[in-house]
């Protein structure tokens, strides 16, 4: 119902709010809930606009401003408090979806038109420093709270306004925890820490929304205190806090006059002159993974990342892909530094249900044949159950060295 209205009456919420908000900017103090709630009742019921509403409509209404004007969010203010919440979603003015609890569910609410939408957008996007307009018509921006927003302007979105809002647990999942949810073995997770603590370069692949980043910031868990960390990221969302001599670097765009990029190639380069331990990269997405894989090859064991992959063999086509975006060498070549570059392979899924689990987990071995030949640590079987192999690791002089 709340949907409909405010797609009927989408002028004359908007001229009212609009007013109250000038009138309170103009009076210059703060409301409490109860005293604006009062305020937008009587310009509600002062208007002349309102005479061919409906009885049954009017209460709707008056809470359909109330919340533009109570908040600089509008209708999304409960949704973002909402802790039972983990992704807000708006295709177009018309259509709120979240998901919740694992569940996709629509939500009975609108706005009032696309221009409400874009300068919500915009807003998103000026509160963290960034630009976005018709020429630079996207935005990929983290807010303060860690939240991260995608907006899309109409101009390139043919159902109108896109944002979407991914929100992340205020309290860090460790290891122990995604044990709990049947993510991964308490096995499993000894393996990976050892692997951590001992210098192996490890690869995080999945899909999205399958828990990469989450995963990530877990494992780095294991990283002995004492070492220098350089964390490299699009838009900072990993927390390591055990690390007290550590760098976080993060993206910037371009601004409105295509100047001031610090894309994550150059950051990646840079990191290298910081002397450090290890290098994580958040995610790798286009020609930066050569400057990572270079990274890897020159001496900085224990560096991670994560990509969107199938699968561990699908990631490593994918490594493929994305070092050609920035280099001509022989296809033999790449092969080459991807397979010396990184050691361990973990490909995560979510299932229909929403879980998040550990699929599979490879050793590199080198290259056979012009192939990758990969060698299966663990693996789910026919009940889902992720179980060790019976293969045994090969390249097992970092464990050696690291457990004398």
């Amino acid at each position: 119902m709340i949907r409909e209205l405010t797609i009927k009456y989408g002028n004359i919420i908007d001229k009212l709010a609009c007013e109250i908000k000038k009138d309170l900017s103009e009076s210059g103090y703060g409301r409490d809930d109860k005293d604006l709630l009062l305020v937008v009742e009587d310009k509600f019921f002062s208007s002349s606009q309102i005479s061919n509403i409906d009885f049954d409509e009017v209460k709707p209404l008056i809470n359909c401003i109330f919340k533009r004007v109570r908040d600089r969010y509008g209708i999304l203010t409960e949704l973002l408090r909402n802790e039972d919440i983990n992704e807000i979603m708006v295709n177009g003015y018309k259509e709120i979806y979240v998901e919740k609890k694992k569940k996709i569910l629509k939500i009975d609410d609108s706005f009032t038109s696309e221009i409400e939408l874009e300068n919500l957008i915009r807003m998103f996007a000026s509160s963290v420093h960034r630009e976005i307009n018709e020429a630079n018509p996207i935005v990929d921006a983290r807010l303060e709270n860690g939240y991260r927003v995608n907006g899309v302007l109409k101009v390139i979105a043919l159902n109108g306004p896109i944002l979407t809002i991914r929100k992340f647990n205020k309290e860090a999942i460790t290891m122990d925890k995604l044990i709990e949810l049947k993510s991964l073995t308490r096995e499993c997770s000894d393996f990976l820490s050892e692997f951590v603590k001992c210098g192996y370069n490890i690869f995080i692949s999945g899909g999205t929304s399958s828990g990469k980043t989450t995963f990530l910031n877990a494992l780095s868990e294991s990283i002995l205190p004492d070492e220098r960390v350089i964390i490299i990221e699009d838009s900072a969302e990993l927390k390591i806090e055990h690390i007290k001599n550590i760098v976080h670097m993060e993206c910037r765009g371009a601004n409105s006059i295509g100047r001031g990029e610090v894309n994550m190639a150059s950051l990646i380069r840079t990191s290298l002159r910081m002397r450090p331990d290890r290098i994580i990269v958040g995610e790798v997405r286009g020609k930066e993974v050569v400057d990572m894989i270079q990274a890897m090859n020159t001496g900085h064991s224990g560096s991670m990342s994560t990509g969107h992959g199938n699968s561990v063999k699908g990631m490593l086509g994918r490594l493929e892909t994305m070092y050609l975006m920035d280099s001509q060498i022989p296809m033999k070549s790449i092969k080459g530094q991807i397979s010396n570059a990184v050691e361990i392979y973990v490909h995560l899924m979510r299932d229909k249900n929403g879980n998040r689990k550990v699929v599979e987990i490879a050793e590199m071995i080198g290259i056979k044949d012009d192939d990758y030949e990969l060698n299966y640590l663990f693996v789910r079987n026919g009940e889902d159950e992720l179980v060790r192999t019976k293969n045994k690791l090969i390249n097992n002089e970092k464990l050696i060295r690291g457990s004398s």
